[in-house]
């Protein structure tokens, strides 16, 4: 019997988006013979373990990515990590070429990690941004992003290509010579059928200092209220807490299979507009409100195309207060359909080939 192909995956720590995404992509790689190899750094890791503690774990140089206070002057903080960033992006390729022969890689997945490939096994990059917003550096910026993905053999983008898509512009390219595929909607949750037992479920996650900036904000607002809230910080630590105070019941951080279950028994989400958290929501059919990360251009972006399209209301953050809850009722919610899954078999046939030479 043959032993299985063992496939690195490597999510990017920004937030947990894009750790939690590759979740369904994990298990479905064990599902189809594959032992997966996991690599990340910092909070990404850290929840990745947690949810696949059976599972070989990898750590990864950081990016060393920072928000600033302000959101104006978040892309001059980007501009002053930037030669970090290429550093570690250095010592990835040079961690890639140990761990090909080490671990005995036989395919790689990177989710936005720039140095995680190698051309001798078939490579994959995962993104929704083939055009990376970033103000008046937008083509700049997208030009540098398509170059470095055409460094891999295949790009998944987890969205439609129809005009009706969630990711907009982000995902539509036209003449960049890229293998791209769109695999539909990535969700490692699942919609069931239940009580309704919260009134809102804050979702948080996101680097500092904005993640705390925006817990501060809405426990504020809600605290006062009789509302039934169930707040989730998005704070990977070693022990899970639990503190009730009022009408909010705090978690530090929840596994997927319990916020799966609090996102079920929830009216209205209210969260970050991460690209991820749209797709989960998607797929969970829910009612929510979101408020964007300060001088993140894609979140305000995503957020303005699904209030336009009348889906989920947004606010900035400055501006959230208990009363912007109340046109949520206004809008359809998100959904998706069951026609939407993903044949990952066919996905995962580009590892079944040998290395190349």
């Amino acid at each position: 019997m043959a032993k299985p192909k063992n496939i690195l995956v490597a999510p990017l720590n920004w937030g947990l988006g894009h750790a939690t995404r590759c979740i369904p992509i994990i298990n479905e790689l064990q599902k189809n013979g594959f032992t997966p190899i996991i690599a990340s750094d910092g909070n990404a890791l850290a929840l990745l373990k947690k949810e696949f503690p059976n599972l070989e774990h990898i750590t990864l140089p950081s990016y060393n990515i920072k928000y600033a206070k302000k959101g104006m002057f978040f892309k001059l903080k980007l501009a002053l990590n930037f030669p970090k960033l290429i550093n570690a992006v250095q010592q990835e390729k040079k961690l890639v070429n140990k761990l090909i022969e080490k671990k005995d890689i036989n395919g790689i997945i990177s989710d936005n990690r720039f140095g995680i490939y190698h051309k001798s096994i078939p490579s994959i990059y995962i993104t929704h941004q083939l055009n990376v917003l970033s103000g008046i550096t937008t083509k700049l910026s997208s030009k540098t992003h398509q170059y470095i993905i055409k460094k891999f053999d295949e790009c998944w983008i987890p969205d439609f290509k129809s005009d009706l898509n969630f990711s907009g512009k982000l995902s539509q390219v036209n003449n960049a010579n890229i293998n791209i595929k769109y695999i539909g909607t990535l969700s490692r949750f699942e919609r069931k059928t239940t009580t309704v037992t919260y009134d809102y479920l804050i979702v948080l996650s996101g680097p500092e200092p904005q993640r705390t900036l925006l817990e501060n904000k809405v426990f504020s607002e809600l605290k006062h209220t009789t509302k039934k809230t169930l707040l989730i910080k998005g704070v990977i630590e070693a022990e899970q807490t639990k503190k009730t105070e009022k009408n909010i019941t705090c978690y530090n951080y929840m596994t997927s299979s319990e916020l799966e279950h609090a996102i079920n028994e929830s009216h209205i989400i209210i969260a970050r507009s991460g690209y991820t958290t749209i797709m989960d929501l998607a797929k969970m059919n829910k009612k929510a409100f979101f408020i964007p990360t300060p001088g993140q251009f894609e979140q305000l972006y995503l957020a303005e195309r699904l209030q336009e399209h009348n889906y989920v209301p947004y606010c900035e953050q400055d501006d959230f207060c208990i009363e912007k809850l109340k046109a949520v009722g206004n809008y359809k919610g998100l959904s998706t359909t069951n026609e939407d899954s993903i044949c990952f078999s066919d996905l995962f046939d580009c590892f079944q080939s040998k290395r190349k030479l």
